[in-house]
């Protein structure tokens, strides 16, 4: 993917240069100019990345190229970066993985081929290489035909993982328990009734699972004591209600939901699972957005944190001692976003990372007790020095065609005139997914060449409430494409962005509204790069696997069917 997205900044490059028949950095001398970037520092594999710390602390682990391909890598706490050791030689990307509650063993999750069925595969991060150069990975669940889902890692033993496999129907996983040691399986419930999840309370036991009916509704099934399950909530297709975790006393069970004819925002509420009895437990205090992300504590049972995201993430804590540490931090880097990296077993030291739209990420240590913070990496060092020349990623809104308010960012270069600038539009992929406020690669890339980058969430954009999201039905190529347009109209009107310099580029869904805008509105936009969108909006679902489309078939019920925009014509 690293490869396509170079090749497309190179492609749309050359085709504005050529439609624009000037430098989009023309009004400034050459001596005012910021130095050119190279595409590498932005682009290429960061130099670590992924860093955990080891539930004793005495480790770190991290992603960091083998041979050119990223793969998980450790070194004792106090050693030095270049000092540690590759413990896998993957030729195939590595994206996560995670530490067994012991600290005994690292777990990953990995596809070969790009055939999207992963396998579960264990290393001991403490033994010594074999003649490949790492020690020897075992695979837990060897079947390339079988895409393994782990539900859940036991604390209690930390041997043991819950996990889903489908190897007897390729649609629905079974549930297992797995034995790392061993790689012993054993079968604890087969899946013949819809079920997509189970869900574990604190005590390691099965309490719920998740159904998915073929209407596309969702069911909450409440787990007896005999195994049979009962049904305790539902919503909807155009609804979503998902289990995220027990109360500290594993009698109610907080879920996410936006259920409800009157409900808009999706919010916490808190079902007692003797009675049934429903509370709201947490909800955006401003009433702007859905319910973000809540931080559990592994120790104590109790809720960290939660957030919340309109233009910029808000966190709000419910653990005072937590939130002392985190104002300790924050005040020594004012202006940007922290993220917890994870912690360690007892819970008084992790690692943590901070950034901003024009700040790369840096991650640290922080011992809670000591109040001591250590840095320990920059993932991109090599573009650091270059931080002062990155324009400002501004929140804006504008309205669309039909008056909707559509929230967007705009990336100007570097103290550039906000006027006549030629203009790069990034739509996101998903399209139910949305864009976020921080440090962005390829718009700093664009505005260092001195393009102004518009991001914008238009409506199916998720996060921004249940009837944004479902203006979006049936609306690719319409509606949906109109939030795009008039984001440049509105930029054209107050004189920030030359019309005849205008682009769009943009992966999946956003390559999608690539051919989209220049199909309907050739007028617009003088170059544009599709980077592995559909061609029609009809092949959108063509690439899922089983389990994907038997769960929930979106694209069925939410895509366009209007035989006037041969883009958005099914079977066309």
């Amino acid at each position: 993917m690293k490869n396509k997205l170079t090749k497309a900044s190179i492609v749309l490059a050359t085709a504005m240069q050529v439609a624009a028949g000037t430098q989009a950095f023309a009004q400034k001398s050459p001596a005012e100019q910021p130095p050119l970037i190279q595409r590498e520092l932005f682009f290429d594999n960061p130099e670590i990345s992924g860093s955990q710390l080891s539930p004793d602390g005495k480790m770190i682990s991290f992603l960091k190229a083998n041979k050119g391909i990223m793969n998980i890598w450790v070194k004792a706490f106090d050693a030095p970066f270049d000092k540690a050791m590759p413990l896998t030689a993957s030729e195939e990307p590595i994206a996560g993985y995670f530490w067994s509650d012991d600290g005994k063993y690292i777990l990953f999750t990995q596809a070969k081929g790009g055939n999207e069925n992963d396998n579960i595969y264990v290393v001991d991060p403490r033994a010594k290489a074999d003649a490949s150069g790492v020690p020897a990975s075992r695979n837990l669940t060897p079947n390339d035909k079988v895409k393994a889902y782990i539900y859940a890692v036991s604390k209690k033993n930390p041997d043991v993982l819950w996990v889903g496999m489908n190897d007897r129907d390729a649609s629905w996983h079974d549930l297992y328990k797995l034995e790392i040691s061993t790689g012993k399986l054993t079968l604890l419930e087969k899946n013949t009734d819809r079920l997509a999840a189970w869900i574990f309370d604190w005590d390691e036991n099965i309490r719920m699972a998740m159904r998915s009916p073929e209407d596309g509704s969702t069911e909450l099934l409440k787990r007896g004591k005999d195994g049979s399950y009962t049904k305790v909530y539902e919503c909807g297709a155009l609804e979503s209600c998902s289990p995220i975790n027990f109360s500290k006393d594993n009698k109610s069970v907080y879920i996410e939901t936006n259920k409800g004819a009157d409900v808009d925002l999706s919010k916490l509420i808190l079902m007692d699972l003797t009675t049934l009895k429903i509370t709201d437990a947490e909800r955006d205090p401003l009433n702007k957005v859905d319910f973000g992300y809540a931080l559990f504590s592994d120790k104590s049972h109790d809720m960290f944190l939660t957030t919340y995201t309109d233009s910029k993430k808000r966190v709000y804590y419910k653990n005072k001692e937590l939130e002392k540490d985190a104002n300790f931090i924050k005040a020594k880097f004012p202006g940007m976003e922290m993220n917890y990296n994870n912690f360690t077993k007892d819970e008084d030291k992790f690692l943590f990372s901070i950034s901003s739209d024009t700040k790369l990420p840096e991650v640290y240590f922080f011992d809670r007790k000591k109040r001591e913070m250590v840095f320990q990496y920059s993932p991109r060092p090599k573009l650091k020095p270059y931080e002062k020349y990155f324009g400002e990623m501004q929140p804006i809104t504008y309205k669309s065609s039909d008056g909707l308010e559509i929230p967007a960012y705009l990336t100007l270069p570097k103290d550039a005139e906000a006027k006549n600038l030629p203009l790069v539009v990034m739509p996101h992929g998903g399209p139910w997914a949305r864009d976020y406020w921080g440090f962005n690669g390829f718009a700093q890339w664009l505005a260092n060449r001195g393009y102004a980058v518009l991001e914008m969430n238009f409506r199916g954009s998720t996060g921004y409430g249940k009837k944004f999201l479902d203006a979006g039905n049936r609306q690719w190529g319409m509606l949906m494409q109109d939030d795009i347009t008039w984001g440049v109209k509105d930029l054209v009107s107050k004189g920030t962005v030359d019309p005849k310099r205008v682009a769009i580029m943009g992966g999946s869904y956003g390559g999608y509204a690539t051919l989209a805008g220049l199909a309907f509105t050739p007028d617009v936009y003088a170059a544009g790069v599709d980077i592995v969108g559909p061609s029609r909006a009809s092949s959108a679902s063509l690439g899922l696997s089983a389990p994907e489309q038997a769960v929930h078939d979106r694209t069925g019920r939410f895509l366009p069917f209007d035989p006037h925009r041969r883009l958005c014509a099914a079977g066309s």
